[in-house]
C-alpha cells in the first residue's frame, strides 16, 4: 500500500472524501501551486468576504491583528528558523509607527498660522528639528518605515554577532536595548511628545484618515503586505539559504567549521525581521491613530514571541495564526470577563506550552493529521512498510505479545 493510496481508490469514497482526496493529490504533486492557491484564496477571502461578514468595529480589530501578524512573521524568521530569540522587536515596531506618524503630523494646511505639529508649540519649539524634514516626503517616509528599523537591527546585530554572542545573552541584550529606547522616547517631550506619543491624525495624501473608505484602503494594503511578507519569508526559508538558517539554529559551530561565516547571514535575517516589524508597526499605527513609547514596552516584545510559540515555530503560517488567535482571544476574554480576563489568557498560554509544545501547526503536522485520517477512516501514515502494519498475522502477534 502506497502512502498516496488515498488518491488511488478515491472513487470508492463518499463525495466529500473524494474532494479531499483530489485536494490532497494536488498538494502532493504540485506543492508550490497548491500553496499559492491557498494564499491567494485566503487573501481574496480577507479582502472581499470578511468586510461583508464583520462590523466596522470587528474589521478594525482584524486589521490590527493582521498588522501584528506581519511582525510575527519576522519573529518566526529570526527565532523559528535561525534560533535567535529577540525580545526587543518592540523597538522596530515603534520606529515604523513613529515614521508614518511623523509624516502625518507634518500634513499641516498652508493656511495655518503655525507650521509645526501642535505638541511642539506646547513646549516652546520654534523651529522644526532637522530630522523631521525628510518625513515631509511621502516616498521617503515609506522607505524609512522599513529601512530605519533594518539599519538599526543590522548595526546592533553586527556588533553582537561578530562577537559570537547568542542564546540567552542575545535575548538579554535585545531586552536591554528596549529599555534604552523606551526611556529615550519617553523623555523627549519636545521631539516626540514624550509619554503621550503622536496622535490626533487628520489626513494622509489628502485623504481623511478617519473616513471608512480610507480605513478600508489601509485594510487592503495590510492584507497585501502580509501576503508579501509571507512570500518573502517563504522564499528565504527554502532552498540553500533556508537550509543554512536551520543549520545555524541547530549547530552554529558546525556551520563555522563547514566554511561558512554565520555573522553575515544572522545580520541579514535580523535586519529583514526588523523591517517586517517596522511595516507592521506603521500599519498598526494608521489603524489605531496613535503611537507612543508603550509600543517599546518589554511585555509587548515578549507577547510577540508568544504569538509565534502558540502558532508553531518555523512554520510561518503558525506565526500568522498565533498572532490572530492570541489577540482575538485577548479581545474576547476582555469583553466577556473584564475583571478576570488575564487569568484566561494565562491559562491559554499554559495549555499551549504543556499540551502543544510545538504549537498548533506543529501538532497538526504530527498528531493532528493522524487524528484527521482516523476520523475519515483512512489508515494513518507509518514509518515502516504499510503492508506489515495491515498484515492480519502481524496484528495477531502484536495483540498476543502486548500485555
Amino acid at each position: 500500500m502506497k502512502p498516496n493510496k488515498i488518491a488511488d481508490d478515491a472513487t470508492a469514497l463518499p463525495p466529500w472524501e473524494q474532494l479531499w482526496a483530489k485536494i490532497y493529490t494536488f498538494s502532493q504533486q504540485q506543492p508550490r501551486w497548491f500553496e499559492i492557491s491557498l494564499v491567494g484564496g485566503a487573501a481574496l477571502f480577507l479582502i472581499v468576504i470578511m468586510p461583508l461578514l464583520l462590523s466596522d468595529f470587528r474589521l478594525d480589530l482584524l486589521q490590527r491583528y493582521l498588522a501584528l501578524a506581519i511582525v510575527a512573521l519576522g519573529i518566526d524568521l529570526i527565532w523559528g528558523y535561525t534560533g535567535m530569540l529577540s525580545l526587543g522587536h518592540g523597538i522596530f515596531f515603534a520606529l515604523g509607527g513613529y515614521a508614518i506618524a511623523m509624516h502625518i503630523k507634518l500634513q499641516i494646511p498652508a493656511t495655518a498660522s503655525n507650521q509645526l505639529p501642535e505638541f511642539m508649540n506646547l513646549y516652546g519649539v520654534t523651529k522644526l528639528p532637522w530630522f523631521w524634514h525628510p518625513f515631509d516626503s511621502f516616498p521617503l517616509t515609506i522607505i524609512a518605515v522599513f529601512l530605519i528599523p533594518a539599519i538599526l537591527a543590522a548595526f546592533l546585530g553586527y556588533l553582537v554577532f561578530r562577537n559570537r554572542i547568542r542564546g540567552v545573552y542575545f535575548s538579554i541584550l535585545t531586552q536591554a536595548a528596549t529599555i534604552v529606547f523606551f526611556n529615550f522616547f519617553n523623555g523627549q517631550q519636545k521631539l516626540f511628545n514624550g509619554t503621550n506619543g503622536l496622535t490626533d491624525f487628520q489626513t494622509i495624501l489628502g485623504f481623511p484618515i478617519s473616513d471608512n473608505k480610507t480605513q478600508y484602503g489601509f485594510y487592503i494594503i495590510t492584507v497585501l503586505l502580509l501576503v508579501g511578507g509571507y512570500a518573502l519569508c517563504r522564499w528565504l526559508t527554502t532552498g540553500r539559504f533556508g537550509r543554512l538558517l536551520v543549520a545555524i539554529r541547530d549547530d552554529e559551530t558546525r556551520v563555522r567549521f563547514s566554511g561558512y561565516d554565520p555573522t553575515g547571514y544572522k545580520v541579514l535575517v535580523f535586519a529583514i525581521s526588523a523591517a517586517l516589524a517596522g511595516i507592521g508597526g506603521a500599519m498598526f499605527t494608521l489603524r489605531t491613530g496613535i503611537i507612543s513609547p508603550r509600543a517599546m514596552d518589554i511585555a509587548f516584545s515578549i507577547e510577540m514571541v508568544i504569538w509565534v510559540a502558540v502558532g508553531g515555530r518555523a512554520t510561518l503560517v503558525g506565526a500568522i495564526l498565533g498572532a490572530l488567535l492570541v489577540n482575538y482571544g485577548k479581545s474576547l476574554f476582555s469583553e466577556k470577563f473584564p475583571d478576570i480576563w488575564l487569568f484566561f489568557q494565562g491559562a491559554m498560554f499554559l495549555i499551549v506550552v504543556l499540551v502543544l509544545p510545538n504549537g498548533i501547526i506543529g501538532w497538526l503536522r504530527t498528531e493532528g493529521i493522524d487524528l484527521f485520517r482516523k476520523i475519515i477512516r483512512r489508515p494513518r501514515y507509518v514509518a515502516t512498510y504499510p503492508q506489515l502494519e495491515e498484515d492480519p498475522e502481524i496484528q495477531r502477534e502484536r495483540e498476543t505479545l502486548e500485555p
